[in-house]
C-alpha cells in the first residue's frame, strides 16, 4: 500500500514541476572539491540615525580624516567604506520613511502609500533556499505591528523576531519526533489551503481581464512562490539542526536596556552567520518606541530616544546623543572584531565573506531629513578603506549601493527599486 504521505509530497513536487518551479536543494560538495565561500548581508537601520555632524568624515577617497565617531572603528578603517551623498529619491516624510529603508518605495505618507520588495527578499528571491532559513528579520525594542526592514513583493510587513531565546530555538532546539510530526502536518495544511486558493484564482482568472488580470496573476505568482517556500521548509524540518556550543540566551525584557539588546541582537546574528542557518539577517533598531534609556552604567537618556533625537540645537541634548552614537560605533566596531576574528572558510575571516550595511532612512532626525543618509559598509570583500562622497544636494540613489550588494551576493541584474546601476567604482 503506497504511503499517503509520500503520495502527497509527489503530487505536491508534480504540481511545482507544472509551473515551471525547481525545488532542488543545495547539492553537498565533495570533501575533495573546494567550493568558494558563500556571501552574506547583515542589514542594519536605527531608524532616528546618527548626528551627521559627528559621523561624516572630512575629504573623500582614502585619505579622508575621520570624523569623532568613525574614529572609533579606526582599526577596521581598511575593511570599511563610509558614504555621503546617498537617499532614496521621492522618499520623504520623516518617520513614515522607517520602513522604507530597504525598499525605496516613494512617497511613504501618499494616500495610496503600498511599499515594494525588500533588498533582503529580493535577494532570496533570486538566490532561492540555501539554508534552513532564507532570511532572519530582527528588532530591537521594535513595534512589531507597524515596522520592519523586511518586505514581501506585494509590499507587506513581515514582523520582526524580538526575543533571541526564541530565535535560538528556532535555529538549534530540535523538537521531539512527535514535534517534528506536528509541525510537517502544519506545513501541509498550510499547503492545501493554497491548493484550493490555487483552483479558485484558475477559475476567477478565466472570467477577468484587463487591470483585474494583471493583479490576479501578481497573487498567482504569491501562491506559487508560498508553495515553494512551504515545501522546503518542509524538506528543512526533517534535517537535523545544527549544534552549538552556546548557551541559549536569556531575553532582556527591560526596554530601557538598550545597548545590551542591541548587542545581544547583533550576536545573535553572527550566530545565525557561524552555524549557516541563514545568510540573510535584517536588523531594524527602533529608537522610535525606546523610552528613557541607560547610556552607561552612570548615565540615563534625559528623554525617550524620539524626544531625544528633536534636540532643537540644545547642547546637553546634542552632547547626550553623541555620547549614544558613540556606543553605537562601540557596539559594531565589536562586531566587525567578532567577524574578523572566526573562520569558517579557508579563504578568510566571516566578516570578509559578510556584507554588514548600518544607516538610517533619515539624514537628520532633528528636522525629519531623508537626504544625505549615513551610511556604512564593512566587509564582503569590496574595495574598502575609503570615503565616496556624492553631492549632498543632489543625492545618488542608495538603490546603486544595493545593487552593488546584491551582485555580490551572485545575482546578475543591475536594476533594484530606484537604481541607475551599481556603484562601479567601488565594486
Amino acid at each position: 500500500m503506497q504511503n499517503p504521505r509520500r503520495s502527497s509530497v509527489q503530487n505536491r513536487r508534480q504540481f511545482l514541476r507544472g509551473i515551471g518551479v525547481s525545488l532542488a536543494l543545495p547539492t553537498l560538495a565533495k570533501a575533495s572539491e573546494v567550493s568558494p565561500p558563500p556571501n552574506r548581508m547583515l542589514l542594519i537601520s536605527n531608524n532616528l540615525g546618527v548626528l551627521p555632524g559627528p559621523f561624516f568624515p572630512e575629504g573623500s577617497g582614502p585619505d579622508y580624516t575621520p570624523s569623532p565617531l568613525l574614529n572609533q572603528l579606526s582599526e577596521f578603517r581598511d575593511k570599511f567604506t563610509v558614504f555621503s551623498g546617498l537617499s532614496h529619491p521621492n522618499v520623504a516624510g520623516g518617520h513614515s520613511t522607517e520602513n522604507c529603508f530597504l525598499t525605496g518605495a516613494k512617497d511613504p505618507t501618499g494616500s495610496g502609500f503600498r511599499n515594494s520588495i525588500s533588498l533582503d527578499q529580493f535577494a532570496v528571491k533570486h538566490l532561492g533556499q540555501q539554508t534552513r532559513f532564507p532570511t532572519l528579520n530582527l528588532g530591537v525594542n521594535i513595534d512589531k505591528a507597524n515596522r520592519s526592514l523586511s518586505w514581501t513583493r506585494d509590499g507587506v510587513l513581515i514582523p520582526a523576531e524580538d526575543k533571541p531565546s526564541a530565535l535560538f530555538r528556532r535555529m538549534f532546539v530540535q523538537g521531539n519526533p512527535a514535534e517534528v510530526e506536528r509541525r510537517l502536518h502544519q506545513l501541509q495544511d498550510r499547503g492545501s489551503i493554497l491548493d484550493v486558493l490555487r483552483d479558485d484564482m484558475h477559475n476567477i482568472q478565466r472570467r477577468s481581464g484587463g487591470e483585474d488580470k494583471d493583479r490576479l496573476d501578481q497573487y498567482f505568482t504569491s501562491i506559487r512562490e508560498l508553495e515553494v517556500q512551504l515545501h522546503a521548509a518542509g524538506e528543512w524540518e526533517q534535517k537535523p539542526k545544527p549544534l552549538t556550543e552556546e548557551e541559549p540566551p536569556e531575553d532582556i525584557l527591560d526596554r530601557a536596556k538598550f545597548f545590551p539588546k542591541f548587542d545581544l541582537m547583533l550576536r545573535m546574528a553572527q550566530l545565525a552567520f557561524e552555524s549557516d542557518s541563514t545568510r540573510i539577517v535584517t536588523l531594524m533598531v527602533d529608537g522610535f518606541a525606546t523610552p528613557v534609556f541607560e547610556i552607561s552604567e552612570e548615565e540615563k537618556s534625559l528623554n525617550g530616544y524620539h524626544n531625544l533625537s528633536h534636540h532643537g540645537q540644545a547642547k546637553e541634548k546634542i552632547a547626550q546623543l553623541e555620547r549614544i552614537d558613540h556606543q553605537q560605533m562601540k557596539l559594531l566596531r565589536s562586531l566587525f572584531a567578532r567577524l574578523d576574528n572566526t573562520s569558517l572558510e579557508e579563504s578568510g575571516s566571516l566578516l570578509a565573506s559578510t556584507m554588514v550595511l548600518f544607516g538610517s532612512n533619515l539624514g537628520d532626525a532633528n528636522v525629519h531629513n531623508c537626504t544625505n543618509l549615513p551610511i556604512l559598509l564593512a566587509g564582503g570583500e569590496f574595495q574598502h578603506g575609503q570615503h565616496i562622497q556624492f553631492d549632498r544636494a543632489q543625492n545618488a540613489p542608495l538603490a546603486n549601493l544595493f545593487v552593488s550588494m546584491i551582485q555580490k551576493m551572485g545575482i546578475e541584474t543591475d536594476k533594484f527599486s530606484s537604481s541607475t546601476g551599481p556603484l562601479g567604482s567601488f565594486s
